[in-house]
């Protein structure tokens, strides 16, 4: 099995294992690179476990393409999401107005999501993604966290590949939230996690909606037998609406900021960084 498997997120439905592992694995190398780790992993030692196919439209489930009727009946979770990340992006773009930007509370809005969505388009950081389509690939999020059998599903392709030989897990974007629960499901000793661009601290939509639920003090639980976990945020990275994790699932989390440019949710301008470098060695050094 591999030493390092690598969940991926959002918006890959129309990827594949071989595709995404062609460019993370040179994209982690560069960030070991710039930490000065050696050897690197061949990239036979790495695996992306792929779920992107069950999202792809002649997969059932994604078998439309987001209209604006649909996001005027978005339901409660999917209105959230937005709503969530709409915030977070407001506090780190100025091009972005904030609910409160006419003097109106977000929750006294008539029709949430378009305005979270009109406000969403005018972000550098979403530049060469056009809003029904960003709507269409959150509501993966929202399908994975609310549809059983989804879940059932593309958890059953992430635990399988987690073993004795595992010293790394890698959850990137809603990966990290399959990577979260996996690792918590599996319980197999791994020597670090890292997440990137996670929304697993999004309250609501996400956070209340793990498993293993949070205890009575409203900490989240520690991802099964993992010895280290960092998380990593970009500065611009709307997805990852709550850049710090240490306030929901404890103190031993290391939350790491970074700057990602514009194309802040970018899963290889993560692994590339010194601060992921830093993460996986540590894992490959125990």
């Amino acid at each position: 099995m591999a030493r390092i498997v690598i969940v991926h997120g959002i918006s890959n439905q129309f990827s594949g294992e071989s595709e995404l592992l062609a460019a993370w694995h040179p994209a982690l190398c560069d960030g070991l690179r710039r930490e000065g780790n050696s050897p690197l992993p061949e990239a036979a030692e790495c695996f992306c476990p792929f779920y992107g196919d069950i999202f792809r439209p002649d997969g059932g489930l994604g078998h439309w393409s987001p209209e604006e009727e649909d996001v005027q009946n978005a339901n409660p979770d999917e209105i959230g999401l937005l709503a969530e990340i709409w915030m977070g992006a407001a506090e780190v773009d100025p091009g972005v107005p904030g609910p409160g930007a006419h003097g109106e509370t977000l929750f006294r809005f008539p029709r949430i999501a378009e305005r979270s969505l009109n406000a969403l388009a005018k972000s550098k950081y979403l530049a060469d993604y056009l809003p029904l389509q960003f709507f269409g690939d959150l509501k993966q999020v929202v399908l994975y966290l609310n549809n059983a059998d989804i879940r059932r599903k593309i958890l059953n392709r992430v635990v399988s590949h987690i073993d004795e030989d595992t010293k790394i897990v890698i959850g990137h974007s809603l990966g990290s939230v399959v990577a979260y629960e996996a690792l918590c499901e599996k319980r197999t000793r791994v020597a670090s996690f890292l997440t990137v661009g996670s929304p697993l601290g999004i309250r609501n939509v996400v956070f209340e909606k793990l498993t293993p639920a949070a205890n009575a003090m409203g900490v989240g639980a520690w991802p099964g037998a993992v010895q280290y976990w960092t998380n990593i945020a970009a500065r611009g990275d709307i997805v990852a609406a709550q850049k710090k994790l240490a306030p929901l699932f404890g103190s031993k989390v290391e939350d790491l900021r970074i700057d990602s440019g514009w194309d802040a949710h970018s899963s290889t301008r993560y692994l590339n960084t010194e601060e992921a470098g830093k993460a996986i060695a540590r894992g490959l050094n125990l």
